[in-house]
């Protein structure tokens, strides 16, 4: 747990981009985000709330309040999932001032060297797709070994911290296929070209999730896009900004816009929601960077989910039968911070014999939310339970969902439970009705 060094209650926040007055002043305390709040469903903890996070916020502005464990606390626990939000009558831009404070927090409060090693850790390889990739194959001979099945069978793995057990349950089976997978650089159109799309690969989604990104241009070229897919593309700084790591997340920003910029396409097509929801506020990121400001509301006006650009496509390619009932789960950062909660939902429908089911309690947050199951394991895991429970009620026989994160974290729950239901992406589910997949198939991923 991190360390309180700093005592000086005039510390707590530096002159740059602090959390702005006039973001936290429009927030009237009304309470209508309690509801929607993951923490505050749990515990019933003001502080633990977006207006007492706000009311915190605004004492450390003012110098009225000290940079304690405490304090800290209560910022670490806040999933970021902006369903507050949707809620707020006020339209508090709580997703700026949450990220400026823990930009703040990241450069004046010193946590403790487990901590740091663990947060260091994290961002020396999530973000960088060779890195992981590397370090996946001892993970993928660890599940191909059957040393995984005998570790978890024996109880051998309680023996390691908390932190490292809940990073160890988290790991989807991993493949070869996947682990080896590359898509070129461009991909023609079927047909007569409707669109030219650049298509983002991601970082942690490039390595674990190829399929997603292969089932994504598939779908693309079956209706008519042309894709490029830039080889040199990075991450694109939605795990960095997240967690407070300005610095990080401005220079990955500025290298995607460089490389996407070169391509020359119409849109930037994305299948991650959580890279969508800061791609798409690259102009607000980069407002101070007098070379990239402008570049980068133009970057972020290309940028689009797959739903919102499948929705905008007259469907070409034939969606053949799939009788299935699926829960559609939807990702925090598709919902609450970009927008979209129909379009996903329009896409689906167009698949003939498929049963869409809403989820109870959908807006609460599966406990995914970047890397926060694997800096608050514990908190992750109650929320991930209550999803699946509420997912297992629907009766559906697939739970979708549209960001890799949430796959990871309900598939996770779902094995906790004991309950063998397939998760799939969004995209794959389209792309198998158009390959003509039948719904056995599916359903056999469990």
């Amino acid at each position: 747990m991190a360390t309180a060094e700093t005592t000086n209650p005039i510390t707590i926040f530096d002159e740059h981009n602090p959390p702005a007055a006039e973001l936290y002043k429009k927030c009237v305390h009304c309470g209508f985000c309690l509801p929607t709040c993951p923490t505050y469903a749990l515990w019933g903890e003001e502080m633990d709330s977006p207006r007492g996070r706000i009311y915190l916020m605004k004492l450390g502005a003012e110098s009225k309040a000290r940079l304690t464990e405490s304090y800290v606390q209560h910022f670490d626990r806040c999933l970021g999932c902006m369903a507050c939000m949707t809620a707020c009558p006020s339209g508090v831009k709580y997703d700026q001032l949450i990220e400026a404070t823990r930009a703040q927090l990241h450069r004046h409060y010193h946590r403790s060297a487990g901590e740091l090693l663990h947060r260091q850790w994290i961002f020396h390889l999530l973000p960088y797709p060779e890195r992981l990739r590397v370090v996946l194959w001892p993970a993928w001979a660890y599940q191909a070994s059957g040393l995984q099945r005998l570790l978890r069978k024996t109880g051998l793995l309680k023996l390691l911290p908390r932190k490292l057990r809940s990073t160890e349950a988290l790991l989807p089976a991993i493949t070869l296929r996947e682990l080896r997978a590359d898509l070129p650089e461009r991909i023609p159109a079927q047909g007569a070209v409707r669109k030219r799309v650049g298509l983002l690969t991601g970082c942690v989604q490039r390595v674990l999730f190829s399929g997603v990104n292969a089932a994504t241009a598939r779908v693309l070229v079956a209706e008519g896009c042309e894709i490029i897919i830039p080889r040199d593309q990075g991450c694109c700084g939605a795990l960095s900004v997240h967690a407070g790591l300005e610095e990080q997340a401005l220079e990955f920003a500025r290298k995607l816009i460089d490389i996407f910029d070169r391509a020359r396409v119409d849109m930037i097509v994305i299948n991650a929601a959580g890279c969508g929801s800061t791609m798409k506020e690259y102009g607000y990121l980069l407002r101070n960077d007098p070379e990239y400001a402008e570049r980068a509301k133009a970057f972020a006006a290309k940028c689009k989910d797959i739903s919102e650009v499948l929705v905008e496509l007259e469907p070409r390619a034939v969606r053949h039968p799939l009788p299935l009932r699926v829960a559609y789960h939807d990702s925090c950062h598709l919902q609450h911070a970009q927008g979209i909660c129909s379009q996903p939902r329009q896409v689906l429908k167009t698949i003939p014999k498929l049963e869409i089911v809403e989820i109870p309690d959908a807006a609460i947050c599966c406990g995914s939310a970047g890397i926060y199951n694997l800096v608050q394991p514990d908190t992750a895991a109650q929320l991930g339970d209550m999803k699946v429970k509420n997912c297992l009620s629907t009766g559906a026989d697939l739970v979708v969902s549209a960001n890799p994160g949430c796959l990871v974290q309900i598939s996770s729950a779902l094995k906790r439970a004991g309950k063998q239901v397939p998760v799939l992406h969004m995209i794959e589910l389209m792309d198998a009705a158009i390959q003509g997949t039948l719904a056995k198939e599916l359903q056999a991923r469990g």
